[in-house]
């Protein structure tokens, strides 16, 4: 059975790119989105630095707090003509956490 584990490796690291230059291109910091989440900004740290094998569930939390699809975190779309993706140009409600 091959070992897969570079393989994997590079996977979880692509997606905490995406994840991180997401976040950051929406003005977030890790506190804000550890709110929208509900997931720990220590939690979310370590997922965007590839440290933390994030459940599918755990990233289709984030891509809805940041308003992007899920494929955009796990897939490059960047190269895709026609494709939106993004922010639905809403703002962010975080005056409880203040």
């Amino acid at each position: 059975m091959p070992d897969h584990t570079d393989e994997l490796d590079a996977l979880l690291g692509l997606i905490g790119r995406r994840l991180r230059a997401t976040r950051v291109a929406q003005g977030l910091n890790l506190e804000q989105l550890a709110c929208l989440t509900g997931i720990s900004a220590p939690a979310l740290s370590l997922i965007e630095t590839a440290k933390r094998d994030a459940r599918v569930t755990t990233l289709a939390r984030i891509a809805r707090a940041l308003r992007v699809p899920l494929a955009d975190l796990l897939e490059d779309r960047t190269s895709r003509p026609g494709e939106a993706g993004g922010s639905n140009g809403q703002g962010y409600d975080l005056g409880d956490y203040r």
